[in-house]
């Protein structure tokens, strides 16, 4: 690596590029090569040269004759790490052609040292030419897009006309890039791009090529890279390295009283943005070095104070360009007032941080020392003194089990060496938290009078005996043995018969608090167990939470939507409730975030569900499952009449001497809008109702609203369902069967079609028939079945009747039944098959239901 220093004459000592100006002193400057003797070291000025022993080199004061430009030529193919670097202080008035240097941000002034890294290969080989031919001088011109990071340009138009001629006092060549240190001297105009020195550099790698060919050196390495020589110079050809310049002179001026003024009114500035930011005094201080009257010089004056300032790279190139003095005054004036607003904010800024930190430190040791007082007088406990102490206090008066005791004791005694803002230190006290909180032994007192749970039952709920049933045992059973004990049941039902809402009923019935969750869609083993202690906002699961929430151990807990449980990648909560709902375990249930038993022997589990096939069996077996039935017509009507309306009116602001909704309207609406098994559809249109006797009140078209089956279709629109028959008459081939879902029950048809099959001759066993049956319809594989097991029951039967009937045999059978997948019950509709293929029609009114087996029975179900 080649490294060219600047020493100062006086004591020999290199100067960093960062230090190197205060040490450039008008005349006397020293380049020097790292690795030379210090025989070989001279003084350079403008007057004299002298060797270091002091003796003259000659006398008429000429400096040293420089070795021939031949040698810096490194044409012989040398390494040039040997070169030195023999500069002149003196800098020549006028150099037409330097080589370009662009740069980004912020332009060079003149009197301005500048730390420039070059990159680019071609302007790395161009300056250690220039170096070499002791010609260290270059044009440094500013990018208009700064963010263009190339250093070499394609086109003059990239940079900005005004720039500055600069004289390198310190190369240092690391190999792939170069290191200046510019001194920038005056002003500089860019006026046209230069591609001889291109054309120069060709020539002299041909010329050393061949003299590498004549010492009889390897040539083959040349030679491969003379097409990647040629390809980097038709890209040379674009690339901008020398350019031809002129220099910029400013206008004359005379010192008039207008320049006097703004002179001072700079240096006032600059005094000023020194005293509120002492980091620009680096930069005064080598602008002061240079020898130069700055303060009598309104030049120099208005670079400096451009320089100081931190503006935009087009504000500071407006200064460069400006010849004018008086001008370029105002402009840097104008830059340093900028300046110095954004110090003084800086300045404020700062101040406020500082008085912020200041206070709050303060505020902190004060109540440290407080504390520390309030503790020697016994005023006031530490803080883990007083969380223990708050801790022990909650579980006084509960009978806490002596393992949790231990695991609780141990916790306090871990919590007290902690330190207070560690983690662990929140992790052990939100888990003291929770254990603390939950009721241990702590049970609210049942109601077990027989006769004001079946009052409150009936308030809330119309019909469902066999719900009401159930609980009036659960209480009779408790008031005989003294005590109560928890137990798991599961309602199952269509959606609307009040599964939900019969469970909080229950609840306030046994004088129990209430905690409802829900399963549905649920797909973590978390949500039911609990989260491990480690893991970051880990929480207990939702029986524990139901627990602390509810402040007892006897608490009735609805979870919802049994039946739609997930599943996914973190476990299957449903197999997580096993535990929680099996009787011989729940007395222990242990969460993963407390890890200690917990007894929910004492709880009342209540889940509904739509649909038990969805239910796993293990779960299903340790619950004990109760139907929730549909509601039929008569008991809809009561409903509406003593719940459903009596709500409507309250939430539609109603009274009974506005709204009048007679029985046959409701009538009407349940048939012919709501065939629902639930009550939840009834009950939206009679709040639709509400609402529309209500709009009619308050524009006053009548007092009294009276809603009859005549006028009802100007409240709930048209009917949605209706009694006409499909057929009047029941044709040939169509037979009538009921079908159950989850939203209750509904008729449906099976149609069948008969075509020949071709004559075969039944002595001949080749041409043997057994008939043929052809599906039709939205037909699951049970459905399949059943109908391959309806026509064997068929031919069975026909068999017995007739032994010589060949009508299944020779008869192509089409069987078609609509709207099938929208029933649950599908397992009897070979029983209607049955009845089409043999020559027996049941009554219109009647509907079948049955399973399919091979020998059947039918039962008969009057609908009508």
């Amino acid at each position: 690596m080649i490294r060219y220093s600047l020493l100062k004459v006086a004591n020999f000592r290199q100067v960093r590029p960062r230090n190197i100006l205060p040490f450039l002193q008008k005349n006397e400057l020293l380049y020097v090569k790292r690795q030379c003797s210090p025989s070989a070291v001279y003084f350079q000025s403008r007057n004299y040269c002298k060797k270091k022993d002091g003796g003259s080199e000659d006398g008429d004061g000429k400096p040293p004759p420089h070795p021939p430009l031949s040698s810096y030529d490194n044409e012989d193919g040398k390494d040039h790490t040997q070169t030195t670097l023999p500069a002149s202080v003196v800098v020549p008035e006028v150099w037409p052609q330097v080589p370009l240097i662009a740069i980004n941000r912020n332009p060079v002034f003149p009197r301005f040292i500048k730390l420039i890294e070059i990159t680019h290969p071609d302007l790395i080989e161009l300056i250690r030419r220039k170096v070499r031919l002791n010609q260290p001088y270059a044009g440094i011109f500013l990018k208009k897009n700064e963010e263009n990071e190339k250093q070499a340009i394609t086109n003059i138009d990239e940079v900005y006309k005004v720039g500055t001629f600069a004289q390198i006092h310190e190369m240092q060549d690391l190999g792939d890039r170069l290191r200046l240190v510019v001194m920038s001297h005056r002003r500089i105009r860019l006026l046209a791009p230069i591609f001889e020195e291109i054309e120069q550099t060709e020539s002299r790698r041909k010329r050393t090529a061949r003299k590498l060919k004549e010492l009889g050196l390897n040539t083959d390495k040349a030679k491969q890279e003379e097409p990647d020589q040629e390809s980097r110079t038709s890209t040379k050809s674009q690339t901008i390295l020398m350019v031809e310049v002129e220099n910029v002179q400013h206008e004359k001026f005379k010192t008039t009283e207008e320049i006097k003024a703004l002179t001072q009114e700079v240096i006032k500035t600059i005094k000023d943005i020194i005293s509120l930011n002492p980091l620009y005094r680096d930069t005064l201080q080598q602008m002061l070095h240079q020898g130069q009257r700055v303060v009598d010089n309104p030049v120099y004056l208005s670079d400096l104070g451009a320089a100081l300032t931190g503006a935009e790279p087009a504000e500071l190139q407006a200064v460069l360009e400006e010849v004018d003095v008086p001008k370029r005054l105002m402009l840097s004036l104008a830059l340093l007032k900028k300046e110095l607003e954004l110090s003084r904010l800086q300045q404020k800024i700062g101040r406020e941080v500082e008085e912020k930190v200041k206070q709050q430190h303060r505020k902190y040791i004060l109540h440290e020392q407080l504390k520390v007082i309030k503790k020697e007088l016994g005023l006031e406990k530490d803080d883990k003194d007083a969380i223990e102490e708050k801790f022990r206090e909650r579980i006084k008066d509960k009978n806490v089990p002596k393992n949790v005791m231990e695991v609780l004791n141990e916790e306090l005694n871990k919590l007290g060496f902690l330190e207070s803002h560690s983690s662990e230190f929140n992790v052990t006290r939100n888990y003291l938290d929770w254990l603390t909180s939950l009721p241990w032994g702590l049970t609210s007192s049942e109601n077990l009078d027989l006769c004001q749970a079946v009052k409150i039952l009936d308030e809330d709920h119309y019909g469902m005996d066999d719900v009401k049933k159930r609980v009036l045992e659960f209480i009779a059973v408790s008031q005989l043995k003294g005590s109560t004990q928890g137990k798991i049941l599961c309602f199952y039902g269509p959606p609307g018969v009040g599964k939900t809402s019969i469970a909080k009923s229950i609840a306030r019935a046994l004088n129990r608090e209430y905690f409802r969750f829900s399963v549905g869609g649920m797909t973590d083993v978390a949500e039911i167990k609990g989260h491990r202690r480690t893991y970051v906002g880990a929480m207990p699961g939702k029986v524990i939470q139901c627990l602390k929430k509810t402040k007892t151990e006897n608490p009735l807990i609805l979870i919802d939507e049994v039946d739609k449980i997930g599943k996914g990648f973190q476990g299957d909560p449903a197999s997580a409730l096993l535990e929680m709902l099996d009787p011989e375990q729940n007395a222990n249930f242990l969460d993963h975030y407390l890890d200690v038993p917990v007894d929910l022997s004492k709880v009342l589990f209540i889940c509904t569900a739509n649909v038990t096939d969805t239910i796993p069996e293990p779960l299903r077996d340790r619950m004990e499952m109760i139907d929730v039935s549909g509601y039929i017509a008569e008991e809809k009507l009561a409903i509406a009449k003593q719940y459903l309306l009596p709500q409507a009116m309250r939430e539609s602001g109603l009274s009974k001497e506005q709204i009048n909704l007679e029985d046959d309207a409701l009538n009407q609406i349940i048939k012919f809008y709501c065939r629902e098994s639930g009550v939840r559809n009834l009950q939206k249109h009679i709040e639709k109702v509400a609402r529309k006797v209500a709009f009619k009140v308050v524009k006053k078209e009548s007092e009294k609203i009276v809603v009859t089956k005549d006028n009802l279709e100007e409240f709930v629109g048209k009917p949605m369902f209706s009694h006409a028959r499909m057929y009047e008459i029941m044709p040939v081939g169509v037979v009538m069967g009921l079908a159950w879902t989850a939203m209750g029950g509904s008729t449906f048809y099976i149609e069948t079609a008969l075509s020949k099959l071709p004559t075969f001759d039944k002595d001949k066993p080749e041409h043997k028939s057994d008939g043929s049956l052809e599906l039709t319809g939205h037909l699951g594989d049970v459905m399949k079945e059943s109908a391959r097991i309806a026509l064997t029951v068929a031919k069975n039967y026909l068999l017995q009747v007739d032994p010589t009937n060949r009508f299944l045999l020779t008869n192509h059978i089409h069987l078609h039944i609509p709207e099938v997948s929208s029933f649950k019950h599908q397992l009897s509709y070979h029983v209607y098959i049955v009845l089409q293929l043999k020559p027996v029609y049941p009554d219109p009114d009647f509907g079948l239901l049955d399973y399919p087996v091979l020998f059947v029975k039918i039962i008969f179900i009057n609908f009508s």
